[in-house]
């Protein structure tokens, strides 16, 4: 009896053991699959999956006619585990293990890289200096697919602490041409210069998102990559500029700058009955391409970002703003003296001595008279002339927001000295930029109606949208119509019997222009350099483009006739671009003299 009590005991007792055995494996289990199910997972994953970035490329860049300007192009960073890097084992040809340092490995990656072994070593000791347990660095960002195609076959042979991911970078194929005006990006892809920062918000994609299994090596097992999110291309800009009439010009003035030893020359072209820009050529270029090949100095755009005095550029605007005010026209007659000494003490002289000559205002602007153009401009009041003028745009940024642009100065009339209250009249005392100068000359080939210019035609996104559009621009008037013609007439006068006649004159087309050459003033002193100049507006009779000409400090022909041949050749290559006929009315014919 006592021996099956002791049984029945043991059994229990036995049952009892398993079933707290068992509700401890239960409540281990559920306290895994349940209750803590989503950390150990998420634990677990962190241990053997990967995430990566799927980089959105940055949205092209096209011109008036869908001509690709800057696109995106497929590159490889390459980074580094600091912590890892030590000697590796490979295979040598005969097909023994060897060892290879540490030191030799870098220095192979060096070699494909194109970087200096010690370059590569700094960044392995900085980061490890930074942090003992580093496993993250850069050694080369946006490199092309051989590279990385090198770089994958040396990591097969045991480099493995060197990886790879995949970026996009920027390519330009027309390189330099309106290079200034683009700008360029950064080792990000993010913009830094030109219409690349003006338009950043257009061109930035939103990146994407990957997910992986990943091998013990972080190597991404193949089969197991997963897009959690898809990755946003940028959109595309789509400028106004005319890329072939652009490289054409730009070809052209740098041949000038060259034969002229100047610093920088510049081209611009504008239609004058919509304010758009078709080119802007300027020489030196930047090449956003290879950008440390350009110097500091020159990684930028002349026509937005320099300044300088007119000259006798600015004359048809004084023109213009006698004739609109009734105080002149183009048979007004002065007598002009190679000096001339007004009662408040200044003194204004032209650029060679001549004998005195009568001559009516069209005949001021065919000579480029100082001492003429004075005289007549005396007529109207400082504060109206300096009205006339800021109406015309000077002093004032473009409506285009071009990153940097600088401004004009016109200094308030009141603040105008005796010889300023006179220099103004023909571009001395005054600074613009070569869009200012486009600007004001759009306004007077546009029959006196200033227009916004404009660069960009807008920014289209892959749905479809379509933003930065610009409206039908209002224009506003600033000088009446008839006043417009006459100041052209006159300006083809210049071209037909002014003093550039022969470099000018286009036949079977009426052409108005007019030359300038700018003095310099540097911290109060008179250079002995020029900014040399051609504006004008072609056909005569009915404007349909603007081309403006600038070249600073030429050597050779230290005036207005270094940029009169740039210009004829510049307004004949508009001409053959656009297919302009003829001009089929007789130019105008106002007497230079009485």
């Amino acid at each position: 009896m006592k021996h099956s009590l002791s049984t029945r005991r043991r059994v229990t007792l036995a049952v009892l053991c398993v079933v707290v055995i068992v509700g401890a494996f239960v409540v281990r289990l559920v306290d895994i699959q349940v209750v803590r199910a989503n950390q150990l997972v998420t634990a677990s994953l962190s241990k053997t999956s990967g995430a990566g970035t799927i980089y959105a490329p940055r949205g092209n860049i096209v011109d008036t006619n869908g001509v690709l300007l800057a696109g995106s192009v497929t590159l490889f960073d390459v980074t580094i585990s600091p912590k890892d890097v030590d000697e590796i084992s490979r295979k040598d040809d005969d097909g023994n293990t060897v060892t290879v340092p540490a030191e030799e490995a870098l220095a192979e990656v060096a070699a494909i890289t194109g970087q200096k072994p010690e370059d590569l070593q700094k960044v392995v000791d900085d980061a490890l200096e930074a942090d003992a347990a580093a496993n993250f660095a850069y050694l080369a960002r946006g490199v092309d697919y051989d590279t990385y195609q090198a770089l994958t076959d040396l990591k097969k042979q045991g480099t493995w602490w060197i990886y790879t991911q995949q970026t996009s970078g920027r390519t330009y194929p027309n390189g330099a041409v309106a290079g200034g005006v683009l700008g360029y990006v950064g080792s990000d892809n993010e913009g830094l210069g030109g219409l690349e920062i003006a338009q950043n918000d257009c061109l930035t994609g939103v990146n994407g998102q990957q997910a992986f299994q990943r091998s013990k090596d972080n190597v991404a097992l193949p089969g197991t990559t997963v897009v959690t999110k898809e990755a946003q291309p940028g959109g595309e800009l789509k400028l106004t500029i005319d890329s072939d009439l652009n490289w054409y010009l730009q070809q052209l003035v740098a041949s000038q700058v060259q034969a002229q030893g100047a610093a920088w020359g510049t081209v611009t072209v504008t239609e004058a009955k919509t304010g758009k820009v078709r080119a802007i050529a300027e020489a030196p270029s930047l090449d956003p391409n290879n950008i440390s090949a350009t110097a500091a100095e020159d990684r930028r755009s002349y026509v937005f970002q320099d300044r300088f005095e007119p000259g006798s550029v600015f004359k048809p605007l004084t023109a213009a703003s006698l004739i609109d005010s009734g105080l002149a026209t183009p048979a007004s007659q002065v007598v002009a003296e190679y000096r001339y000494k007004p009662e408040n003490g200044a003194s204004i002289k032209d650029a060679l001595p001549h004998e005195r000559q009568q001559l009516t205002l069209a005949g001021v602007l065919q000579t480029s008279s100082n001492t003429g153009t004075s005289q007549l401009g005396e007529k109207l009041s400082a504060e109206k002339r300096y009205n006339y003028l800021d109406a015309f745009g000077i002093g004032h940024k473009s409506t285009i927001g071009f990153p940097g642009e600088q401004q004009g100065v016109l200094h308030p009339w009141q603040e105008w000295d005796n010889q300023t209250y006179y220099t103004t009249m023909f571009g001395q005392g005054v600074d613009v930029t070569g869009i200012e100068l486009a600007g004001a000359y759009q306004a007077l080939a546009n029959m006196g109606e200033k227009l916004p210019l404009q660069l960009i035609e807008g920014c289209e996104y892959p749905d479809g949208t379509i933003t930065d559009v610009p409206e039908t621009p209002d224009g506003t008037r600033i000088v009446s119509e008839d006043a417009a013609r006459q100041t052209l007439g006159m300006m083809e006068t210049v071209v037909t019997n002014g003093f550039l006649a022969d470099d000018l004159e286009i036949p079977g087309y009426r052409v108005a222009a007019k030359s300038g050459t700018g003095e310099q003033i540097i911290d109060g002193i008179l250079q002995d350099t020029f900014f040399s100049s051609m504006a004008g507006a072609f056909p005569a009779d009915d404007p349909e483009y603007v081309v403006t000409v600038t070249l600073k400090d030429p050597l050779y022909k230290r005036s207005s006739a270094a940029a009169a041949p740039v210009f004829k050749e510049a307004v004949l290559q508009v001409i053959k671009k656009y297919g302009i006929p003829p001009s089929s009315t007789p130019g105008a014919e106002y007497p230079g003299t009485y």
